[in-house]
């Protein structure tokens, strides 16, 4: 069935479809639509719709209710998830399963209300305390926002970990015409579950190991599991990519604007090719690293200051230039801009000692 809708609300219909049991949020622009769809949605379908009276509630819900085997998440927009950060480490340690939605504002601070890209770091680099990761998808289209909800529910159930659903503002408020298809429903047994089902061994749900050996154990667990999802999970997408002499690594509506350039610089014989990370955790370092062996530039498109442009260094590791453009404060870059800097970086000699960096 084909319906026109926003981003935000692809991302209730998804859920709905993946058999989300249990939603918890609080408000906050720009992803308000988010809870609002699901005060009605869930409630219909006989779930669990929860306004709770701060986003640190939500998070600790969602703990619980994930312990107890449900599947379960929550939303929120950029300041409310910084004010998880405490509950998702918690939940990574207790290895359970959930969903988070943040779609991005600007920063810091309390910013402003349109979109941005700077919460890159905390979502791929954990965020709160501790050693762990969030496994993180960044939908570029309000098609993605739906068809995502049902992959980040099934990596959350396969590999006991928070999956957090990374899209910026634009994303999460433009309309599309989407297809919402029938999402096969993949749940696994969950006999670690504080369920209330008899069991041979009392179910425990814990992130409190006094004994150091006993927490050195799960660390070494949670990192075996982040490289088993690295082997298995990592995704991207490539646009016109084997030819071309510099490839613009974008996400989000950053790498919507980066297509643009390359269609456009293409008329007029700029062999440019656009490269776009799926999954920002586990990061596509093997494939960019092919690139850069290969002779491909990289030029980093982000609505923030240089964060993924970061990673894009790590992979290319001196074997190639990494140059930068950016837009901060709400702005999106418009495609002559980066063009222009594209044109900027291709006249000049590549150095993998040098970058441009600029705002």
């Amino acid at each position: 069935m084909k319906k026109l809708m926003k981003g935000n609300s692809a991302l209730c219909y998804g859920a709905i479809a993946a058999g989300c049991d249990a939603f918890f949020g609080y408000p906050i622009t720009p992803q308000n639509e988010v809870p609002e769809y699901m005060s009605w949605m869930m409630p219909e379908k006989g779930r669990v719709f929860v306004q709770a009276e701060s986003e640190v509630a939500a998070i600790n819900m969602v703990y619980g209710a994930a312990a107890s085997g449900m599947r379960a998440m929550t939303s929120s927009s950029s300041p409310g998830v910084s004010l998880k950060q405490e509950g998702l480490s918690y939940i990574a340690a207790a290895e359970l399963p959930a969903v988070v939605c943040n779609v991005q504002r600007a920063g810091p601070g309390l910013g402003g209300i349109l979109a941005g890209q700077g919460d890159y770091f905390q979502a791929v680099k954990g965020g709160g305390h501790g050693d762990y990761k969030l496994i993180t998808l960044a939908p570029w289209s309000v098609q993605e926002c739906y068809d995502f909800m049902a992959l980040a529910f099934d990596l959350a159930d396969k590999y006991r970990n928070p999956v957090c659903m990374l899209l910026d503002g634009v994303v999460g408020q433009m309309q599309e015409a989407i297809d919402l298809h029938p999402v096969e429903v993949n749940r696994p047994a969950k006999p670690w579950a504080a369920d209330g089902a008899p069991k041979d061994e009392k179910a425990v749900v814990n992130s409190l190991w006094v004994d150091p050996d006993i927490l050195e154990d799960l660390n070494r667990r949670i990192q075996a599991k982040y490289r088993a999802c690295a082997e298995k999970e990592t995704r991207y997408t490539e646009y016109c990519i084997e030819d071309c002499e510099l490839a613009l690594v974008a996400y989000g509506t950053s790498a919507r604007v980066a297509k643009t350039v390359v269609d456009n610089a293409r008329k007029q014989g700029l062999r440019i090719g656009m490269f776009r990370p799926v999954t920002l955790f586990p990061f596509p370092y093997a494939r960019l690293a092919e690139l850069a062996e290969a002779g491909k530039r990289f030029l980093v498109v982000e609505m923030s200051c240089g964060q993924m442009a970061e990673d894009v260094m790590l992979a290319a590791c001196g074997r190639t230039s990494v140059d930068f453009y950016g837009r901060t404060g709400g702005f999106v870059m418009t495609p002559d801009e980066v063009l222009d800097k594209a044109k900027q970086v291709m006249a000049s000699p590549a150095d993998p000692c040098q970058r441009s960096w600029e705002l």
